[in-house]
């Protein structure tokens, strides 16, 4: 009877779908925006696995402004034959069928991101609905789902999600509609998130998308991944495409001024796995499998004191580490203790050891492998569990690296001897920063202090109430000791412009004067060790003067805190203050006293003298401009930067670290071309009047 076979190969096929809709948040995470970005990799991930698998060079994502995304790639195409334990088509069977694929034993894939097998089909599941276009034996095939249930839409009006549907009765059919060219292969899949599963704020970010993007093309050279965005008026298209691989990544991710060059390390092993898998009789026996574990491994060591390691399994971004990373990390201590060790006189070493944190600073690192059916804590993918690959990246890596440390070419020994000293530069400074917090107290009024003698502190012992002001100069310094309240403002003066920290070392920023007493004062230490509990001061306040020097000034400041004291700026500690520009004098009639107004831009100036002027006041002239802070007395300076009932502030945040990053980068860093292209791009929307001259 129809009806009753209908019922039963659909109750088959939807009864492990069902639990998908369940309890979705066991295959994708959440139903959030996160979710939905997660069952777009599913279908990505797919494309890429092939092109892996060394078939086709190409993928499309395209966002559609109905909500919808489509998956496009030329590779092999999803069988279209019958698969003969259900019967149902290649096609069906992946977008249907949970542990079910080409990723499981070694037959199809030697390497893939896919775990259970259940990808596609749960994608499919949690879609109102799923079109999947296959270009396979000199044929177009097509099959549609509504809620992970094949059959029929009802298109007359326009493809959409909520058109008529009829799902298939007796059997499914794969449906034939068009021809293609011999040899041309490929799958194409659009599918509609479904409402009734993901939360009404859910969207696909078109950032994600495209780094998520770029990171794939770094991670297998020559393969192109195209983004196209539908979903705004003027269409976004980007594409990405890198020769290079991993080393062109580590290159990419890199910020700070490279120590040495990046060195690739690469290798292989093999280790047997115990597997449960089905015998002739159906029951479920152990059998021992060897596998084998692809390392390749990109570092590159720079000035800086931040470490960026990432990596992957297979492409699959493991965000949270797992045994890979592990046997990595292992293994670079491992091979930098040894050199270390070897050369301990030359370096002075003493007897204290190295730290993982300290051979890790300044890395950046992409750690990938390649092995079949790996193990993951969740299909998430975001830990690798299995246990045999954490000896096998670390052989590899502690082999290869050790080779390029004691390598006689020149390039490397050079580079390896600045690396050396880096790493053990890293760990007196650890140990110093360690110690200092230990004897570190705030000094009060009777105890001797060790801070500098140009310190002028304040009387509070409230860190919270007090502030430290940084000012330029002995002139500006003078005029505010006598404008500042002593009992909670400290004033630190420095002399002219301090050294680039961008570009310098860490220890020549150690050694710099200004540098170290800026540092020495705040109490709190720098780079890693920073602790911002020990921070001597509520507010740090760059006073600088109103002018191009004191705008340099201010922003080589800045550079400083944002490279080695960040947790200053981003708990928004760090201010700088507004100086007036002009003083303006009105002339009152008779005995009235004069009234004085401060600006603080030309713009606000001229509107003030056109209201003036417009009310038939007089003011004095010429109207007076402050070149520098050194040129208010300290009732004006008072009055207008530093007396809290009357002064403006404006608090420096880093609302994108990464944005920063790349700008502080451009404007202090040490490639030149850069900035001199943004120079030259901005100089027509420059005011001239600006310059003082």
């Amino acid at each position: 009877m129809p009806n009753t076979e209908y019922s039963a190969r659909h109750l088959s096929v939807l009864e492990g779908l069902e639990a998908v809709r369940k309890r979705p948040g066991m295959y994708i995470g959440s139903t959030d925006s996160r979710g939905l970005m997660h069952c777009l990799w599913e279908i990505i991930d797919n494309s890429v696995d092939e092109a892996l698998a060394g078939h086709g060079s190409t993928i499309g994502v395209t966002l559609h402004n109905d909500g919808s995304v489509s998956v496009f790639d030329k590779a092999r195409g999803i069988p279209v034959d019958i698969e003969p334990k259900t019967g149902l088509s290649g096609v069906e069977v992946v977008f249907t069928k949970l542990h079910a694929g080409g990723k499981f034993g070694s037959g199809s894939y030697a390497a893939s991101g896919g775990l259970h097998g259940v990808g596609a089909s749960v994608v499919n599941a949690l879609s109102e609905r799923l079109d999947v276009e296959v270009d396979r034996d000199g044929k177009t095939w097509a099959m549609s789902f509504r809620r992970g249930e094949p059959g029929f839409f009802d298109d007359s009006n326009g493809i959409k999600p909520n058109n008529p549907f009829k799902p298939f009765e007796e059997s499914s059919t794969l449906k034939e509609i068009g021809k293609v060219a011999k040899g041309t292969t490929g799958t194409r899949v659009r599918y509609w998130a479904d409402p009734q599963i993901f939360i009404k704020d859910a969207v696909f970010s078109a950032d994600e998308l495209v780094g998520r993007a770029r990171q794939t093309a770094f991670l297998v050279p020559g393969l192109e991944i195209r983004i196209e965005d539908k979903r705004t008026a003027e269409v976004n298209n980007q594409a990405f495409k890198f020769d290079g691989g991993i080393v062109e990544f580590v290159d990419f991710l890199a910020k700070d001024s490279a120590l040495t060059d990046t060195w690739k390390l690469a290798g292989q092993g093999k280790f047997t796995e115990t597997i449960p898998v089905l015998d002739e009789s159906g029951n479920m026996v152990s059998k021992d499998v060897e596998r084998d574990c692809d390392v390749d491994v990109a570092v590159r060591w720079g000035t800086g004191y931040d470490t960026e390691v990432r990596s992957f399994v297979n492409i699959i971004s493991t965000s949270k580490g797992g045994t890979h990373l592990a046997g990595f990390e292992q293994a670079v201590l491992k091979a930098i203790r040894t050199q270390v060790d070897a050369n301990s006189r030359k370096l002075k070493l003493g007897n204290d050891k190295i730290e993982k944190e300290d051979a890790l600073a300044g890395l950046t690192a992409i750690v990938t492998v390649r092995l079949s059916e790996p193990q993951f804590e969740g299909q998430t993918k975001e830990i690798l569990g299995t246990p045999a690959v954490r000896n096998i990246v670390s052989n590899v890596v502690a082999k290869a690296l050790t080779e390029r440390l004691t390598s006689s070419k020149r390039d490397d020994k050079s580079q390896s001897a600045l690396l050396l000293e880096k790493v053990v530069a890293e760990m007196k400074s650890r140990i110093s920063a360690r110690t200092h917090k230990e004897t570190q107290r705030r000094k009060n009024a009777l105890e001797s202090s060790s801070l500098p003698t140009k310190l002028v502190d304040c009387r509070t012992q409230e860190t919270e109430s007090s502030e430290l002001f940084i000012v330029e100069g002995d002139s500006a310094l003078g005029t505010a000791k006598l404008a500042r309240n002593s009992e909670f403002q400290a004033l630190l003066p420095i002399r002219g412009k301090i050294l680039n920290v961008q570009k310098a070392s860490v220890s020549d920023m150690l050694s710099n004067a200004e540098c170290a007493s800026i540092i020495q004062v705040i109490g709190a230490g720098s780079g890693r060790s920073f602790d911002l509990e020990s921070a001597r001061y509520g507010k740090i306040i760059l006073m600088s003067d109103a002018d191009v020097d004191g705008a340099h000034i201010r922003t080589l400041l800045l550079t400083l805190f944002f490279r080695y004291m960040r947790p200053l700026v981003e708990a928004g500690r760090v201010y700088a203050a507004v100086p007036p520009l002009h003083r303006v004098e009105i002339i009152n009639a008779g005995s009235k006293a004069n009234e004085v107004i401060y600006t603080y831009a030309q713009s606000e100036l001229d509107e003030l003298l056109g209201k003036l002027r417009k009310a038939g006041k007089r003011y004095k002239e010429p109207i007076q401009r402050y070149k520098g802070l050194g040129e208010m007395d300290a009732d004006q300076l008072a009055e207008t930067t530093m007396d809290i009932t009357h002064r403006s502030l404006r608090r420096v945040r880093v609302v994108d670290g990464a944005a920063a990053d790349t700008v502080f980068e451009l404007l202090m860093g040490n490639d030149v071309a850069p900035r001199r292209d943004f120079i030259i791009d901005s100089a027509d929307s420059f005011e001239r009047d600006r310059i003082d001259a």
